[in-house]
């Protein structure tokens, strides 16, 4: 095997109205080097550094599976929050998988995290559309207009993707479908023209409503971001994180100093941040 470094980025599925089906990649990243070694380690750097370095982390269960052993040196950094909604394991396993060599890290990567649009994002970057059609992957990569921004607010407290798939229904009225197929495409439209882009486009009837239970103060926090300046406010990924499309680098300026500002007055300690879209995706080099 050859000695290699990958660099993928985080990424914001649903958007919205695109529940399991859309995400946008995002100028965070977690980067994975892999080298030949005769015995088994890994070292961390960044977010996710308190996470056991042995061999339930889950850059060596995606390069033991992809290897078939694990006589490999890892090594691990990234900048991508764990747990909120930002597609971190995502990103961390389409790394590990492109590191250790794999032919398909995407597949790889959709496996091991369970959601393709999140991978797929990470993969190539800007805004995709992925199913699982078959049991594999199909994406497709959409236009996204490259004077977007995006503000991200990461709450200071996890949130597990099976908790918050926990409070969803099982059945969602059919007005509520149309309803959101409608925002959906407006949404699609609007992101690849941002002079298209309404308010409504964020809209969702099917998963913000239900997990707005685990995190009450998530209406204030989107509320604030749309009065600061962001075109759309909606949860990224399964939450608690929220996100905030702006048209430009002034209203993300806006919205995330309205973001910071609620924070404070809803006693809520998190982070706010202004960012661009990854539209690079997957990077891998030789070490």
């Amino acid at each position: 095997m050859r000695a290699l470094r990958a660099r993928a980025p985080a990424s914001s599925a649903n958007l919205g109205p695109g529940f399991d089906t859309l995400a946008l990649a995002l100028a965070l990243y977690v980067e994975v080097s892999c080298a030949p070694a005769s015995s088994f380690s890994l070292e961390t750097h960044g977010l996710g550094a308190d996470l056991p370095r042995d061999r339930s982390h889950l850059a060596a269960r995606v390069a033991a599976e992809v290897l078939g052993h694990d006589r490999v040196r890892l090594e691990v950094s990234s900048s991508v929050p764990v747990s909120r909604g930002l597609g971190s394991s995502a990103a961390l396993a389409l790394a590990a998988a492109a590191a250790t060599g794999a032919p398909d890290p995407l597949a790889v990567a959709a496996r091991f995290d369970g959601h393709a649009e999140n991978a797929a994002a990470s993969l190539f970057g800007g805004l995709v559309a992925a199913a699982l059609v078959g049991g594999q992957p199909v994406v497709r990569r959409l236009p996204l207009d490259r004077e977007l921004r995006f503000v991200v607010v990461v709450p200071d407290r996890e949130l597990a993707t099976s908790e918050a798939r926990a409070v969803l229904p099982a059945v969602v009225p059919f007005e509520a479908a149309v309803s959101n197929l409608g925002r959906l495409a407006l949404l699609i439209a609007g992101l690849s023209d941002r002079s298209s882009l309404v308010a409504a486009a964020g809209d969702d009837r099917l998963h913000q409503d239900a997990r707005t239970a685990l995190f009450p103060e998530a209406p204030g926090l989107l509320a604030a971001l749309r009065e600061g300046g962001a075109t759309v406010a909606c949860w990224s990924g399964a939450g608690p994180s929220l996100l905030g499309v702006c048209d430009g680098d002034l209203a993300a300026d806006r919205a995330a100093e309205a973001a910071r500002q609620a924070l404070e007055q809803l006693g809520v300690r998190g982070e706010v941040t202004a960012l661009e879209a990854d539209v690079e995706g997957l990077v891998v080099s030789p070490l």
